[in-house]
């Protein structure tokens, strides 16, 4: 059986939605303040419209999934028990607006994974696919961490392998490949390039994550977050990526 290797497309608007469905991404994390914070949970009603949009585009056809980042705040990814009940209500919110899965990460004061607070998110998504974010890559022990994601019912891990950017963490990534076995998928995101999309394949990833993006310019003022401008998905960027991930298979 050929094997098979998904895109995701890190999005923040239905326009960065019909992007990824026209180079055949398999899906969308959808967040809201993605360069500024990493990503934030994005609101009900944009997970409507991306939703609705993802439907339109696909016609009759199947369409691109929406999974939405669940993170109530910026900062590490230790959660007091009533931010995780907002987590609990987002996820379950999600789902009710059509998600095709939700995005999400917990971890303990030492730095474990939080399987009390992955246990109540699972439960949320009601069979729903489970995404495990980058919280991994600050766990020490990543081994241990896939086999308590695998027991908890996670999808898929989101992952860097460790390092700034997924590229560098080339070799931890295919160690993670190795011992998921297929139990979680493994997905490599963080700082991907489209050059960089052939080396992630041949690490055995079961998929690659990017935000395909370029910043506008546009002046918010002292009250708007002055000039920094904003991200969109840029339409080449994502068809590279498309490109990279179907030439690497073709090479295997």
């Amino acid at each position: 059986m050929a094997r098979e290797v998904a895109l995701e497309i890190a999005v923040q608007d239905t326009d960065g939605v019909r992007i990824a469905a026209q180079v055949g991404a398999r899906r969308v994390e959808l967040c809201a303040a993605l360069g500024a914070t990493g990503g934030l949970t994005p609101s009900v009603g944009l997970v409507e419209a991306a939703v609705a949009a993802a439907a339109e585009v696909a016609g009759d056809g199947v369409p691109v999934e929406v999974h939405p980042l669940v993170r109530p705040r910026p900062g590490g990814f230790v959660f007091s028990a009533a931010e995780l009940d907002v987590q609990v209500r987002d996820v379950r919110a999600a789902v009710a607006a059509g998600a095709s899965g939700v995005v999400i990460g917990a971890l303990t004061a030492d730095g474990l994974v939080d399987a009390d607070a992955v246990r109540a998110l699972v439960a949320a998504a009601s069979g729903r696919d489970v995404t495990f974010h980058r919280a991994i890559d600050v766990v020490e022990d990543v081994t241990s961490a896939l086999d308590l994601l695998a027991d908890l019912g996670v999808t898929r891990v989101l992952t860097s392998g460790g390092a700034p950017s997924s590229i560098d963490g080339v070799d931890r990534l295919r160690e993670m490949a190795r011992h998921s076995a297929g139990r979680v998928q493994l997905q490599a995101g963080g700082g991907v390039r489209p050059q960089d999309v052939g080396a992630l394949v041949a690490a055995g990833v079961d998929a690659v994550h990017l935000s395909a993006k370029r910043t506008l310019s546009d002046d918010g003022g002292p009250g708007g977050g002055g000039g920094s401008g904003y991200d969109v998905t840029d339409l080449d960027v994502a068809r590279a990526a498309r490109d990279a991930v179907d030439e690497a298979l073709a090479s295997l």
